[in-house]
């Protein structure tokens, strides 16, 4: 009985369908992932809103300020300056913590003049790490901003329950489907 070896066996191409499917897409994932291991920087938006001819035509003026204008003369206004502030506090936090990352990406790559193994790491992180500690501060603003408005609710419930009432519509007849 003859045993079937390579020799016998028709070559099959890497185009075959059955055998050459998945033949390089192990090289090709290799290949990916060692290209990107080393310079691999995460996308980053910018977004610029042009509020200057929003602002004059409201009246505020305040057209360079990301909060709205301090005008504390209902609890809605407190209630949207706060949100505002908690809003921007949590976007400006994610967006320095990934300006850390890639500032300390960056500053990696560039020697220690000293030649010290793992210098130029080092220095990256002490740099990245006053930007941490911005991006932490902007954290606490947020959460401090919602926190405000929670006690503003609290202090002042009693004066708004007293207008609330008032600011309700009145109910509307239900309609008695059994009385006919």
């Amino acid at each position: 009985m003859a045993r079937n070896t390579n020799a016998q066996r028709p070559a099959r191409s890497v185009n075959d369908p059955k055998t050459g499917k998945f033949a390089n897409a192990g090289a090709a994932a290799g290949g990916f992932v060692g290209a990107m291991g080393g310079s691999f920087v995460p996308p980053i938006n910018v977004t610029v809103n042009n509020n200057k001819s929003a602002a004059r035509a409201n009246g505020t003026g305040r057209s360079d300020s990301l909060l709205p204008s301090p005008e504390f003369t209902s609890p809605a206004q407190v209630r949207n300056y706060c949100n505002t502030l908690r809003a921007a506090g949590v976007t400006l936090a994610i967006e320095v913590a990934m300006g850390a990352e890639i500032l300390k990406g960056v500053l990696a790559a560039v020697p220690d003049p000293e030649g010290k193994a793992f210098g130029s790491r080092i220095r990256a992180a002490k740099v990245a790490r006053k930007l941490n500690k911005a991006s932490d501060d902007l954290k606490s603003a947020a959460k401090n901003a919602a926190a405000a408005y929670s006690t503003f609710q609290q202090q002042y419930e009693e004066e708004i329950n007293r207008v609330r009432h008032r600011a309700r519509k009145p109910q509307q007849p239900v309609m008695n489907w059994a009385q006919q």
